[in-house]
Parts: structure tokens; sequence; C-alpha cells
């Protein structure tokens, strides 16, 4: 294989880098090689914002899609033939752009930290509506931020910003010179990098181009690390200071990023390929099942959806991940790939324990492939956690059933939280399949629960609090799907306005 520098669009022409060690990443390269030191580091872990940068990267029809990302776990290599956008680029005519006055003139910066993490989701929020000729509302422009956390000036005045931009004359940023640069980069041979870590040891990183190249080269090296968006590896290495060894990175292979429509045992179904981005997959699995909606909008934030993939998310296999019980309630199977050899299982049988699985050496994650729900499936997905936005389940709970004449005829509970691996509740389905959907077969299921799980008791909730809950999501499914006054929509949203009159009768303002 021969090696060639890592190249990539950033500050108005191609840069060429070599020699970095391929556990870079972007925010080292952009404060200690490019010098652009708008861009900070607070958590190093993709959860305060302050490294957001843009990535740009064209479409299938060679268009420019720019996407916030946390620089802070974003490995170097994986910019190569991509744009890369900081703060300084986005303000580089030396006028302000509409986004930058906005936050100026609504007073939403204060000790400035955060500032340029703003700039940047609020900028990819820009672009992207102005392209599309949409204005996003505030509730959009909170889930837009939702990845970025600001310690001082507060919510209020940024998201006035982020409503103002758009009444003020517009200006995009300038999308020809990064097109014809992407255009360039496109003719490059696949990446096949190596450099000196800084024990000294020369470490791999090959970004095969197509599912047929990688197939081979993780056959021939399966003690090599398989890298897709890094939004967890890469806090191996800012937190564990892990050493990787070599990499393989799926995201330059196009096969992978591929989502279809793929029949599933002769009815709909959906196939997405490991390379899929998280926040396509949601967008794709929301779309054929609106009840995921918000179990969408509360994985991670942006940034990190922006960078991460599903498949990688199956892949590693946290009990606490909340991809994993929406695909097992769905039915997906996974498809495995080693070799020219494909395999196919059910996705709830892929976990054999704590952060273990069925992956045999040298064999990767190509797909995920899941029937569509009829009308007759009622799905509900609930995650609790001690934040509303960007945080990490305590339970994960995506509850299915399907009634016939009044009685059970499938169930299809799966948690996560609950154990070592997420799985489906086999005895509290069997206590309600075939039986009329009441009060009393919900009780015998949040019953059984107690023989499906023993919790753990950790730093996010104790083991009693994590099986109340459960039971309890068990009585809000029934609460919701109930034959006789189902709970409506407006009175299930966190978000339900609560009028002064209702919380005091009567009262005088």
């Amino acid at each position: 294989m021969k090696h060639r520098p890592i190249r990539f669009f950033h500050q108005a022409r191609i840069q060429s880098l070599q020699g970095l060690p391929t556990t870079t990443t972007v925010l080292q390269y952009l404060r200690e090689q490019a010098h652009c030191t708008a861009t900070k580091e607070g958590c190093a872990e993709g959860d305060c914002g302050a490294c957001t940068v843009l990535v740009g990267e064209l479409d299938g029809d060679r268009q420019l899609v720019l996407n916030n990302v946390n620089a802070c776990t974003c490995f170097l290599p994986t910019l190569d033939g991509k744009a890369l956008l900081s703060v300084e680029d986005i303000g580089a005519s030396g006028d302000l752009s509409p986004v930058q006055q906005a936050l100026r003139d609504c007073h939403g910066s204060q000790c400035g930290f955060c500032t340029p993490g703003f700039v940047s989701s609020l900028q990819a929020c820009y672009e992207r509506h102005s392209a599309a000729g949409t204005r996003p509302t505030r509730q959009q422009l909170a889930d837009d931020l939702a990845g970025n956390l600001c310690r001082c000036t507060g919510y209020r005045p940024i998201l006035d910003a982020g409503e103002l931009m758009f009444d003020l004359a517009p200006r995009t940023i300038a999308r020809a010179p990064i097109i014809a640069a992407l255009k360039e980069l496109q003719g490059d041979e696949p990446l096949h990098y190596q450099a000196a870590n800084l024990a000294g040891r020369v470490d791999r990183f090959d970004a095969p181009q197509s599912i047929d190249e990688l197939a081979a080269i993780y056959a021939a090296n399966p003690q090599a690390r398989l890298l897709a968006g890094s939004t967890d590896i890469g806090l191996w290495v800012n937190k564990r200071f892990t050493d990787l060894g070599d990499l393989i990175s799926i995201g330059a292979v196009a096969e992978l990023r591929q989502i279809r429509s793929q029949a599933f045992d002769g009815q709909p179904g959906l196939w997405i390929g490991a390379g899929a981005s998280l926040e396509q997959a949601w967008a794709a699995l929301t779309a054929a099942v609106p009840g995921l909606r918000e179990l969408w909008l509360r994985f991670a934030s942006p940034p990190v959806r922006h960078a991460g993939t599903l498949g990688g998310n199956i892949a590693n296999g946290s009990p606490i991940g909340d991809g994993a019980p929406a695909l097992i309630a769905l039915g997906a199977d996974i498809i495995l790939r080693r070799g020219s050899v494909q395999r196919v299982m059910p996705l709830q049988d892929f976990y054999l324990g704590y952060m273990k699985n069925a992956l045999q050496p040298g064999e990767f994650v190509e797909a995920l492939h899941l029937p569509l729900p009829d009308a007759d499936l009622q799905l509900r997905a609930y995650k609790i956690s001690k934040r509303y936005d960007s945080d990490i389940s305590a339970v994960c709970a995506v509850l299915a059933i399907r009634l016939e004449s009044g009685l059970i005829r499938e169930a299809r509970f799966a948690l996560g939280g609950m154990a070592g691996i997420v799985k489906r509740a086999s005895q509290a389905e069997a206590a309600v399949i075939g039986q009329a959907w009441t009060a009393t077969s919900v009780k015998a299921a949040a019953a059984a629960l107690a023989l499906d799980f023993q919790p753990l008791s950790d730093l996010r909730a104790s083991s009693g609090y994590r099986m109340r809950v459960a039971q309890n999501l068990l009585q809000r499914l029934w609460l919701e799907t109930r034959a006789e006054q189902p709970l409506a929509a407006a009175d299930l949203s966190v978000w339900q306005a609560v009028t002064f009159d209702a919380l005091v009768p009567g009262a005088a303002r």
C-alpha cells in the first residue's frame, strides 16, 4: 500500500499533513499546528461544545453539506478528503457574519469561552435553513444547540440571537472554493497513513474506499481497531490515554453509508449501513416509526450524531446505549461480514455479556436490517435521564405491543440500563401475551420485570430506582394505549404549557 499525507481543505486551501500521530485530534491540530486558538477545549469528551467546528463534505449531488462536530474527539486523519471550518473561517472576511453579529447584538456572550462553539453550531443551522429557504422555530434552535453548554450567559440571549440572525442581511459561507477543493480531493487514492506515536512506535491508519478493500485489510490485520465516528473511542484516548495501535476507518466506504428500503421476510424493511451517521440513521428510523422522534432528539447531541454512526453505537454494545433498545424492539437483524462471507443474526442475540458480542476476529458490522412496523403495532420510546438533552440514560425503554380484539398478540419490551446488556424483558412479555390489555395485566408485567432484571446501582441511578422507573413505564404504556380514554399526546409532553390558573385555580394574578 502506498502511504500518503492527510489532505483536507482548511484556511482557504488544501492542507497536506504528515508526521502527526494517528490519534491527533482535530482540536489539537487547530490549536497547536494551525494556531487557530479560538476553538477551545472544555470537557474533551464531546459534552460541552466549546470545541465545535464545521466539517464539510459533498453529498450525492456533489453539493456541499456542512455539519457541526466536536473537534476534541475527531481524529485528524478522518478529515481526509473533507473541509474543516473553524470560527476563524466564519469571520475570515473581516466583517462579522450574521451569526456573530446577532450574538453581539443580543449580548449572547459573557466570558466568551463557549462562544466559538455556539457560533459554529448556529452557523450550521443558518446554512441549512438558508439553503432550504426555511426558518427554525425557537424550539428547533434549542434542539440544534443541545450540544453546546453555556455556564454564564444563559440560553435566552443565545436563542434570541438564533432568531435575529435570519433578520440580518443574508450572508452564507462561500461555497464555490470549498466545492472545487473537495472535487479535487475526490481524485486522491485511499488514505494509507502511518506515523510514530508518542511512544515512538509507528501506527497505521487505513481508510479504504470500498467494502471489499475494508474486508481484505481487516481480515489481514484483525488485531487492528475499527474506527467509525470516534465519538466513543476518542474518549479512550483523551480520558484513559489508551494506546489504540493500528486503526482502520470505515468512514470513506460509500457502501456502508447507504440507507435504503429493502424487504424483510416479505414485508417492507429498512437497510441502514454501519457507516451511516447517527443523524441520518435516526432521521430514516423516525420517518418510518414516528414514535422514536423524541428518542432521536435526545440521543446525544447534533455534533455527536453528525460524527458517530448507528453501526458503531450497536457494535460498541454499551448497556446504556439508546440505539439497541429501539432496534431490538423493532425486531432488527444485524448483518456481519468477514472477508467475502456474510452472516445474519437477530440483533437481540448479538450481545453475549457486558461489552461482549458475537463478532469473530476479522468480522465487522456491515448493516442493520429491520422490518417496518404496520399500523397495528403500538410502539413507545422512553428515555429517563438526569438532564433532558445530551445525557446518558438511567433507563431507556422501547415498548411495543400488538392488540387483536382487545388481547395482546405480540409484545416486545427492550430495555437498556437494566442489565449488563440491552435485552428484552421476556418474563414481562410472557405475562401479557394472550391477556386482555388491562391494569391487571400491566401489574403482572411490572412484577415480572424483577425476574428479567437485577439492575446495578451507580452514579446515574440506584437499582431500586431503575426497577421502579421501568415498572412505571409499563404503566405509562398502558395509559397511552388502553382502549378507553387513552392519554392524549398533549398530556404526555414534558413541554406542555401549564397555565397559572391550572396551578392555582381561581387565584388572582
